[in-house]
């Protein structure tokens, strides 16, 4: 019988029915990575969580490419405003009050003489400051409260639930003018802390109602019957679960905190000079609307585009973590 000699190249496989078979690497290799699916299918994918499928929604969503886009520029402004601008909010020229566009002041000047172009841009700090702010102070009481509520119900659920009912009977604006007309203060702290006293209550009853929906699902069910702590549940199995809901209304709702802070600064309660702010700079402006016209519509579109963009990118994270619209 002649020698044979192993060929590293070849590999030998079962066919299955007491035999063998020689085949090459590559098909042996082949054979080696048994699909996960069904004969002819190909390899199972590992399938996606609701994050990372909402993810690969929202990257094909031009609404929210659009709206990142806008407010990544609002945020980069905001950080760094000498990057666009080398000018000063505070430095006023009274010769130069209400005229127009000239080189190096575009957007023109307002009645005290500032530039209108220089304003926008700083005003854009303290928007995108308040809103911020503000969101995550109404996003993280509110869920917290409305959370534990609706986890352990009873007699603190309840309680709770009256507390909202009288917040939400107290008008905003109203509100503001009562509070923030007795306060000096020229920070945005104050609009911030008044705007997470009156917003909590509505990002709580999110909370509660997701958090009661996700409690009551197997898996949490079988959580509890293993053991357990309430920590645990609420920690890994059920806040996780129930964070979707929070997280589309708190997104809507930034864009109007930034438009309530801008409304309270028109009123003069919010934010007063020498601070800058978009809400100061229209109330200022509207005396002059005829006689310049710029004045007012620079900042107000600056407040309309930023409100708009934030609308639009809570439509579209509404859109990628509703599983109703899969």
């Amino acid at each position: 019988m002649p020698e044979q000699h192993f060929d590293p190249d070849r590999a030998i496989a079962g066919t299955g029915m007491g035999g063998t078979m020689d085949l090459g690497v590559d098909e042996a290799e082949t054979l080696e990575k048994v699909p996960g699916g069904p004969e002819g299918t190909g390899p199972r994918e590992k399938p996606r969580s609701l994050w990372s499928d909402a993810w690969h929604d929202l990257r094909r969503n031009p609404v929210f490419i659009v709206s990142a886009l806008v407010i990544l520029f609002l945020v980069v402004i905001s950080l760094w405003p000498s990057l666009i601008t080398s000018g000063s909010p505070l430095k006023c020229d009274l010769a130069k009050a209400q005229e127009g566009s000239q080189p190096g002041h575009p957007f023109g000047f307002n009645g005290q003489g500032c530039d209108v172009y220089t304003r926008t841009v700083y005003g854009a700090r303290t928007s995108v400051t308040v809103g911020v702010c503000a969101t995550l102070g109404v996003a993280i009481l509110g869920s917290v409260l409305g959370a534990l509520a609706g986890y352990f119900g009873g007699v603190g659920d309840s309680v709770l639930s009256r507390i909202t009912d009288v917040f939400f009977a107290i008008p905003v604006v109203l509100g503001g003018l009562v509070l923030l007309s007795v306060i000096t203060s020229n920070t945005v702290w104050p609009v911030i802390g008044f705007i997470v006293l009156l917003g909590w209550p509505q990002l709580s009853r999110i909370a509660r109602g997701s958090v009661i929906t996700v409690k009551q699902n197997d898996y949490v069910q079988a959580a509890r019957a293993l053991g357990a702590s309430h920590s645990r549940l609420m920690l890994r199995h059920i806040a996780p679960n129930a964070i979707a809901p929070v997280i589309v209304v708190a997104t809507i709702a930034l864009g109007t905190y930034i438009s309530l802070e801008a409304t309270l600064s028109y009123l003069g309660v919010g934010l007063k000079p020498p601070s800058v702010s978009w809400g100061i700079d229209i109330s200022a402006a509207s005396p002059y609307i005829r006689n310049a016209p710029h004045a007012l519509l620079w900042p107000s579109g600056a407040l309309a585009i930023t409100v708009l963009a934030f609308i639009m990118l809570g439509d579209a994270v509404r859109d990628a973590l509703d599983p109703k619209l899969r």
